[in-house]
């Protein structure tokens, strides 16, 4: 008889600005939400529609550092408005959308480009590139009764003091309604459900030793440092 009990995982979880834990189900990213990156990366925005990936909830960190990963030599920022859900469903209308969300954050979607772009040559996806270890790092959320539904407002990250991508929400693509109608299409979305909703243009690399702070216009600031 074989008495080896694997030990359940623990839940990951986002820390929240009103003292709380929020535990994360599942993580959808949006590529090219922003038009002015879509071009940067060499798409056209009005032909080609966003579309989502994913990351691993435990590669969501909140403990203001980011270990460069290993297998890579040109790794990127991109800071993103983070969508936190608080209920789910399928097929929900646009209309009915935000009723679902629990509250919004800063995130990073850390990239290893250079196997990123290996992966796109070839055809496979992108998770190696994506979805590796604290490659999500995330301020506190902040709960809808103290932010409101962002529609519009500042978004920007600072690489050593120094700005290198700015934007403002109202430049999103697709907004975070239509965000989540459109993925409740395709999955059945559910509390613990974050989206993060794409990146305004001026991505580029990090080195160890280097201080990120992004922020959006109304929530808490995000500080990482590169180790």
């Amino acid at each position: 008889m074989n008495d080896f009990v694997i030990p359940a995982p623990p839940v990951p979880t986002i820390p929240t600005t009103d003292g709380g834990l929020f535990p994360v189900h599942r993580v959808y990213c949006i590529g090219r939400n922003f038009a002015a990156h879509a071009v940067e990366m060499g798409h056209d925005p009005d032909r080609e529609p966003p579309f989502f990936f994913q990351k691993n909830p435990d590669n969501l960190d909140a403990s203001g550092t980011f270990p460069y990963p290993p297998q890579s030599q040109d790794v990127h920022h991109e800071v993103e408005l983070l969508v936190a859900l608080k209920s789910g469903g399928s097929d929900i209308p646009v209309e009915k959308a935000l009723d679902h969300v629990w509250g919004y954050g800063v995130a990073l979607d850390m990239t290893r480009r250079d196997l990123q772009g290996e992966a796109k040559k070839a055809g496979r996806p992108w998770e190696i590139g994506k979805a590796f270890e604290r490659s999500g790092p995330v301020s506190p959320l902040m709960p809808v009764a103290q932010s409101g539904h962002p529609e519009q407002g500042r978004i920007e990250l600072r690489v050593n003091d120094e700005l290198a991508q700015e934007g403002d929400l109202n430049q999103m693509i697709w907004k975070v309604p239509e965000m989540i109608s459109y993925l409740s299409e395709y999955f059945e979305l559910a509390a613990g459900d974050v989206i993060m909703a794409g990146t305004p243009a001026g991505i580029g690399p990090v080195k160890r030793g280097d201080r990120m702070r992004a922020s959006i216009e109304g929530l808490r600031d995000l500080a990482v440092s590169v180790t």
